[in-house]
């Protein structure tokens, strides 16, 4: 079994439909501080994603010794290269689908797993996501329809439901657009012995 550091329900779901045995610990880190101190030092976004994702499988580490803990995050990247944060309220949510709205995105996710303190393992990939135009119409009625299940969404969508109609064309693993290089990860585990090989 794995602990994942994160209470996020599509890597949760991702990992049970994979067959991963595992626990899930939130982190409980300040994304937002340690994004905006990258930021300002002037990271690069797949950085910052493997950042967070290291952060957090560290922290939850530290306290569980001689087990794997998976830490992972997402961040989502405009044409004009402005880092999405994940909105904390409906009027945000409004905001950040009209300033995606017909326009070609990027999202980059990380993993990163750490055994007592210490990072033994990394990913990343990224996707590039087009979005349609929106109508206001539409953005009320998907935002009545997913509630707040997207405001702890990057971009403000879940792939692998409704969200799938905000889009004209994705070009990425399906997986990483969903939170986490999967693939990667179950080839690490299997090595690791924790899956079958």
């Amino acid at each position: 079994m794995i602990i994942l550091a994160s209470q996020s329900a599509a890597r949760r779901a991702m990992l049970t439909s994979a067959g991963v045995s595992h626990q899930a610990v939130p982190a409980r880190i300040d994304e937002d501080g340690v994004t905006a101190g990258l930021l300002a030092a002037g990271a690069s976004p797949e950085r910052i994603a493997d950042a967070l994702a290291e952060l957090k499988a560290l922290k939850v580490s530290a306290a569980m010794p001689g087990v794997l803990v998976l830490g992972a995050d997402s961040v989502a990247v405009t044409g004009d290269g402005a880092l999405l944060a994940k909105p904390d309220t409906r009027n945000r949510a409004e905001t950040q689908l009209r300033q995606l709205s017909g326009t070609t995105h990027r999202l980059i996710s990380a993993a990163v797993v750490a055994r007592d303190g210490v990072a033994v393992w990394r990913a990343g990939g990224g996707a590039r996501l087009t979005m349609r135009l929106l109508s206001e119409a539409f953005i009320a009625s998907y935002l009545d329809s997913e509630g707040d299940d997207v405001l702890g969404c990057v971009g403000c969508y879940r792939i692998e439901g409704l969200g799938a109609q905000l889009f004209n064309k994705i070009e990425g693993d399906h997986f990483t657009i969903r939170g986490l290089p999967l693939l990667p990860l179950l080839d690490y585990l299997r090595v690791q012995g924790e899956l079958a090989s």
